[in-house]
């Protein structure tokens, strides 16, 4: 570190400043916990590497550079893998209580991304990706993307136009209102708990979308998924009914989602989008190895969901 003594303290405490900022752009980019906290101490380190008297902004520069980051290891993901992603995959999904009382939480996820959105955004060029994040997320003018992606301005507002274009129209619609959203996943619950077929029927759009991510290693029924029409969802909803009966209510990246505990871990991890008072597409998460590294929120917070 170029920096000494108090000077190095200094940077640490501007660093942690930015911390919470710099985990939302790596996790918009990258939609995996584990990648996230490594790009950000990647950022750390290259801090450690110049001389801070020379950085201007120090906020935008430690967006840029944790950008620059993901976009890396975006290129690499892409790099190794021999065939598009599947349409099972689920990104990591951030868990937290129904009940919200720490102000500056609350302000923290104010501009939570949500699970389908994340979907959408897998479908996205690394170069796309990047510059839809950095530029419609975060504000970052398309002058300071521009040289991360290794294009010119304009063909950089290009690439955010192109991804613009593929969210709004890939994106399913969402009901604004928590409480109806809640309510549709209360109606989900209860009939899975208690089988009610009809009930499912009811609350499940006629085209609703299923998509279970259970890793790798699971095979056969409880393998990953992809299921569409409210007669297969709510089928294959009564074969797991077992999970919803010890099934919670949390938030899941900011909106009411379920989560499942078995002997004390968690089992899955549903998130849900609604629209006009039905479910119109599901997100399960039921992958063990990713599953593990979930923080659960306390029962005390979710218990009277």
């Amino acid at each position: 570190m170029s920096a000494v003594g108090g000077d190095e303290e200094r940077l640490a405490r501007s660093f942690e400043e930015h911390r919470a900022h710099l985990r939302s752009v790596a996790y918009r980019m990258l939609g995996s916990l584990a990648e996230v906290e490594d790009a950000v101490q990647e950022t750390w380190l290259r801090l450690g590497r110049v001389d801070p008297a020379g950085i201007g902004n120090l906020g935008g520069w430690l967006t840029t550079v944790t950008g620059r980051i993901c976009l890396d290891l975006l290129r690499s993901r892409t790099a190794r893998r021999e065939q598009p992603m599947d349409d099972t995959f689920v990104p990591d999904p951030v868990l937290r209580p129904l009940s919200r009382t720490d102000p500056e939480q609350e302000a923290l996820e104010a501009d939570s991304v949500g699970i389908a959105l994340l979907v959408v955004m897998e479908t996205l060029a690394p170069d796309e990706r990047l510059a839809f994040v950095l530029h419609d997320m975060f504000a970052v003018p398309f002058d300071d993307i521009a040289p991360v992606v290794e294009r010119t301005p304009a063909a950089t507002r290009q690439l955010a136009g192109r991804a613009r274009r593929r969210v709004r129209d890939s994106a399913p619609p969402s009901e604004p209102d928590a409480a109806r959203q809640r309510q549709a996943l209360d109606a989900f619950r209860a009939a899975a708990r208690t089988g009610d077929f009809e009930a499912l029927l009811a609350v499940l759009h006629p085209d609703v979308v299923l998509r279970a991510d259970a890793g790798a290693l699971v095979r056969g029924a409880a393998g990953s998924k992809r299921l569409r029409g409210a007669q297969r969802v709510a089928e294959s909803a009564m074969l797991f009914a077992r999970y919803n009966a010890t099934a919670r209510m949390v938030l899941v990246n900011g909106a009411p989602g379920l989560v499942s505990v078995v002997d004390g871990h968690v089992g899955s991890v549903l998130a849900a989008t609604v629209h006009e008072g039905r479910i119109t597409a599901l997100y399960i998460l039921a992958d063990p190895e990713r599953l593990e590294g979930l923080v659960l929120p306390d029962e005390e917070d979710s218990r009277n969901a």
